[in-house]
This record gives structure tokens, sequence and C-alpha cells, in this order.
């Protein structure tokens, strides 16, 4: 266990906390809700940015930026959306400070005061829709497929590093298209997209579904999300991608003419993910020794630790690990040969253990001698000898199945934490005892799913995609259900 970690068992909400704070990939800040994202960890997300910022491309989709401020009466005209926002937006009053006259620093310039406030980003729909309406006239103008990287402001009394800041940063896409088909087909893949990324880079297994009206995104006809299974047996939603309708074109009035020479309104969808997905990335692999990272986004995929006394010992060493590093390189892997020597072999075998480097290297002068080096993998924390000859090329395989290795893991733990109940008692005793991801049958009401959250505390996920028909009864109400809902206590 990494020394003043937690164990899970017996806080894991103080063990996530401690972390996320002891791998360097977050800490608070000096203002309240915000965080401080650290290099390592903002290496982490980077690699999560350049693997979905390829396949958003892959599909089709530019990357632009639209403003941080937002004019009040945008969020006026779309009713559903300002509702859904209102009590976390951060408002902008004036636009100048000035020296205090009592010399007490600086205060706001009451002659300053803005005509209209400015809302700071909660979400991006009203200011880009109001800049579509620019851009579209025709039906030879559609699709716009863009995309947005940036941050966004949703006020937070309650905040966790990663999993819900005030500040948090993002990307947002919003397309606008002819038909209603085709909006609809965006979303989904663009919901794909998300799983593919999720299981493929992560190795975070996903539920595919849709949300529940009363879960749906404020202003949306439907949203499609993913849902994470955390080891507390919480779900997380990991990303979210909706279908608008026409709702943002008629309150920003966006028509086109179509090829029959009639204006229509156009067709819209927003999808985006987070800085959460590192809070999905942490709980879901990570144990009492520290983070447990999938090669594929881990800033440090090899390091190399030199074992030794004497300079000379040092030098062998390193031309040996210097040589191995730049096969790896080839290789397109990501290494490090550590040779501070400020910090003790010990010392630093624990400190890239807690990292989550998913190999370490460990090289002495007895296995120069020997022809082979200790390889050490984090996922399973076991080691083995090999020996130098191809050893850049079993590192390469060794890092493929560490990754099917945490995702074949997580799938695993998630799989056996799905239950089916038919009952409310059922229900409750299973949510207390074991909890995970609920199956049960649902009378489609906003009234049955809120009175269940009151005296629960679990909410609709979604209902699968993949689900099937099946005939029940309620399992609150006993009224008839035509299919089955995921219900889970949620992040």
């Amino acid at each position: 266990m990494a020394k003043g970690l937690t164990p899970r068992s017996e806080n894991y909400s103080q063990w996530y906390n401690e972390l996320v704070v002891k791998a360097d990939l977050a800490e608070t800040s000096a203002v309240r809700g915000c965080m401080v994202i650290k290099p390592y960890g903002y290496a982490i997300w980077e690699k999560m940015q350049r693997a979905l910022d390829d396949m958003f491309k892959e599909t089709g989709h530019v990357n632009a930026y639209f403003p941080l401020l937002i004019p009040k009466s945008f969020l006026s005209r779309e009713a559903e959306h300002v509702e859904g926002f209102a009590k976390e937006c951060a408002v902008v009053t004036h636009h100048r400070l000035k020296n205090d006259p009592n010399g007490k620093g600086v205060v706001v310039d009451p002659d300053a005061k803005l005509e209209e406030e400015l809302i700071i980003r909660p979400t991006s729909e009203t200011i880009i829709w109001n800049t579509y309406k620019n851009w579209i006239s025709s039906y030879r103008d559609l699709p716009i497929l863009c995309n947005q990287w940036a941050n966004v402001m949703r006020w937070e009394m309650r905040t966790r590093l990663f999993l819900r800041t005030a500040e948090f940063l993002w990307q947002e896409g919003h397309t606008a298209h002819a038909t209603r088909e085709e909006a609809e087909a965006e979303a989904q893949k663009m919901l794909r997209v998300y799983a593919d990324f999720a299981e493929n880079w992560m190795a975070v297994p996903v539920v595919k579904g849709v949300k529940s009206a009363n879960e749906r995104f404020a202003g949306a006809l439907d949203t499609y999300t993913i849902e994470a299974l955390m080891q507390d047996g919480k779900a997380l939603q990991s990303g979210t991608s909706h279908f608008l309708g026409q709702n943002f074109a008629k309150a920003f009035d966006v028509q086109f003419v179509n090829k029959e020479n009639k204006l229509e309104y156009v067709w819209a969808t927003s999808w985006g993910v987070s800085t959460r997905l590192m809070g999905a990335l942490i709980m879901s692999h990570s144990d009492d020794n520290g983070l447990v990272l999938p090669p594929k986004l881990a800033p440090i995929q090899v390091v190399i630790v030199p074992i030794y006394k004497k300079a000379e010992e040092l030098a062998a060493i390193a031309e040996k690990a210097n040589a191995l590093a730049a096969d790896l390189k080839a290789l397109g892997i990501s290494v490090k040969f550590d040779d501070n020597d400020q910090k003790k072999p010990g010392w630093k075998f624990a400190e890239y253990e807690l990292k989550g480097v998913p190999v370490r290297v460990a090289m002495g002068p007895r296995d120069l001698e020997n022809g082979e080096a200790e390889i050490a993998r984090r996922d399973t924390l076991t080691k083995e000898q090999m020996p130098f000859e191809g050893l850049a090329q079993r590192i390469k395989a060794l890092l493929d199945d560490i990754q099917a290795n945490i995702f074949k893991k997580a799938l695993d733990y998630r799989d056996s934490m799905i239950t089916k109940v038919d009952t409310y008692e059922e229900f409750k005793k299973v949510l207390v005892e074991k909890g995970g991801f609920i199956s049960a049958h649902w009378d489609g009401t906003t009234e049955t799913e809120e009175k269940i959250k009151e005296e629960t505390k679990a909410t609709i996920r979604c209902i699968p995609l993949d689900s099937v028909p099946e005939e029940g009864k309620c399992i609150y109400t006993g009224k008839p259900s035509h299919q089955r809902a995921l219900f889970a206590i949620s992040y």
C-alpha cells in the first residue's frame, strides 16, 4: 500500500481525494470550487484530447472557438435551457475596477456597470446558434460539424477534483443538419465515438443508452449517454450526446431554404465529454498502491530505473538503458530513464507505482552480466526477468496485454455488478447490500422516477440502447412496463 494512502475498503471517497493529490494530478486552488490541473494530470488529459480530437476529425468534424461570455438575453430565448442552467450561472456585471479611494486595493467601479449582464458560459448552445444564423441560409450550407475545446463555468457548492468543479475543461460539439434523420444519426454516431474511446483508450466498459425525460439535457428532445461503473458500485455519467431537434434553431430563428425551395428550421445536436473522464479513469482501475493507468493514456509508459553503487556501474547501465529507450521510442512508446542520484531505487519504485506507470524496467550490474532486466507490470504487480535481446518488442506486446487486461478486469467487475430485480423490496436490498447497476421495470413516468430517487437516492442512468422489449410490471407502482431501465446511485 502506498504510504499514507487510505485503503479503498476503509474510505473510498478519501482514497480518491488523496490519490488525486499524492499522484500529482491536481490540487484545489485559491478560487473556491476550481482546481489546478498539475503537469502530470494535464499530460493524461492531453493524451485523451489528442485521441478524441483525431476521432472527431475522422468523422468529418472541424474545430472552432466561440466566446466565453454570453449575453444574458441569449439564455432567455430557450425556456427549458435557461431553467436548466439558471442556478449554476456566474454573472459579469461590470467591466472595470478602480483604486479604492480609502487606499484599500481596488474596488468595482460603479460607473462601469454593463448595459446587459454577461454570463460565463455554462455551455455554448445559445452563443453558437446565434452565430449559426449568420452562416446558414440554404441546404447547401449544411451540415455544419463544429467542435470546440474550451472551459466552462457551472457554479458548484460541493466540489470534488475532476468529478465536479465550478470550472472544468471539455469539448462540445455543435452540429446543424437539414433533416431530423441526419441529426439523430449524428447524435448516435458521436455516442458510439465516445464509447469507442472509453473502452479502447480508457479501458473503461460503458453502457450506451438514452436518458429518461427527467434526466435529459435542458433543451434536448433526446439525450444519449455512456454510463460507467466505479469500484465503489456507483455510476458515473461519462459522456453525453444530445438530439436538440429544432428548439435552438427556432429560438434564434435559424432557417434555411431546402431543396424544395421552402423555408425550414435547422435540426441540431450537441455532445461533450469533460475532465470528469479523469475521475472515471482513476476510479475504474486504481488500487491501494496508487494509480493504474491504461498504457494508451499513460504519460510515461515505461520507466527504466538503474540500480548501482558506483559511477562506473551507472555508466554501463546507462549505455544499455539509453539503447533500450531508443528502441522503445522508435516503436512509439514513451519512456523515461530515471538516473536521478538524489533518490534511491526503492523510492523510485514506490513513486512510479503510485503514478501508475504501466511497465518498470530495473537494471543492475548483475542484470547486465546475465544479459537481462527485471520487468514489473503495474496492473498485476508481478515481475519477471527478460533477456535484452528483442526486449523492446516484448515490452510493446506487454503494454498491449496490460491494456487488454485492465479492460477485462473492469468489464468482469461491471458485469458482476448488474442485477435484475422484479420487486421494490429486492431493489432496495440490492442497492444497500451490493450497489452497482440495477435493471428493473419502470412505468415510464417522471413521478415514479422522482419517488424512487427521493426514497433511495437511485436514479435512472439510462435505458440501454441494446435492450429488447420485455413486458413486466413497474417495481414501484405495479403498472405495466414494456422494458427495463438501468438504475444506480451516481456521482
